[in-house]
């Protein structure tokens, strides 16, 4: 019975393999209207995380803080170190953010999740894009990426051309590009769980 499940044609798990091609070739490829709704998942929980985070940051701030004085001078001691956590938090709300937005864009399209979590990630790049060349005409005020934290804004004053604003540059771009891809990946195979509980339904398991 356990070989039953592993290949083959004449098995449940290689019907599924063949129901689930044939279904690919028609409804495959990049659905950009899921990764549309997977990115405005991923950008909301951005948001949520981003505010979260601060909120704890400045919840440990005041708590061990003293004069003013002090706090002065303990954040100049600690600047360095400061700026790796900050970098970590970052990469860790985007990657748990995107992550989620290439699940609902997998779990909305059920094929090519890979391609879907890119397609969610180009979402965030296309707009960034569109917000930089709107913001240099019209003006900065309307890049309103910039007042996310960590989402893919493209500053039009120069400020990225620094070692730290290229690694940040550098994390809000591949961070949630990896997110992406595997919840993309992990939102797929939910549905070829259920298809091979369609299968062994029919053939009697």
């Amino acid at each position: 019975m356990a070989t039953e499940n592993t290949s083959g044609a004449r098995t449940p798990r290689g019907r599924r393999d063949d129901v689930v091609a044939a279904e690919k070739e028609r409804f495959g490829g990049i659905k950009f209207g899921s990764a549309f709704f997977g990115w405005l998942t991923a950008i909301g929980l951005t948001v949520i995380l981003s505010a979260l985070a601060a909120a704890i940051g400045v919840g440990i701030g005041a708590s061990t803080s003293g004069t003013a004085g002090e706090a002065a001078n303990q954040a100049q001691e600690n600047a360095q170190t400061l700026g790796i956590v900050s970098g970590i938090v970052l990469a860790v709300i985007l990657f748990i953010a995107y992550y989620c937005g290439g699940y609902v864009a997998g779990r909305m399209a059920r094929f090519d999740g890979a391609k879907q979590g890119i397609a969610v990630w180009l979402w965030g790049i296309i707009v960034a894009i569109v917000l930089a060349i709107l913001a240099a005409v019209a003006g900065n005020q309307f890049n309103v990426l910039e007042q996310v934290q960590g989402q893919p804004a493209i500053p039009v004053d120069g400020s990225a051309l620094t070692a730290s604003g290229l690694i940040g540059l550098a994390i809000a771009i591949l961070v949630p590009l990896i997110g992406a891809v595997l919840g993309g990946k992990a939102g797929m195979r939910f549905h070829r769980r259920v298809d091979q509980v369609g299968i062994d339904h029919q053939a009697g398991l």
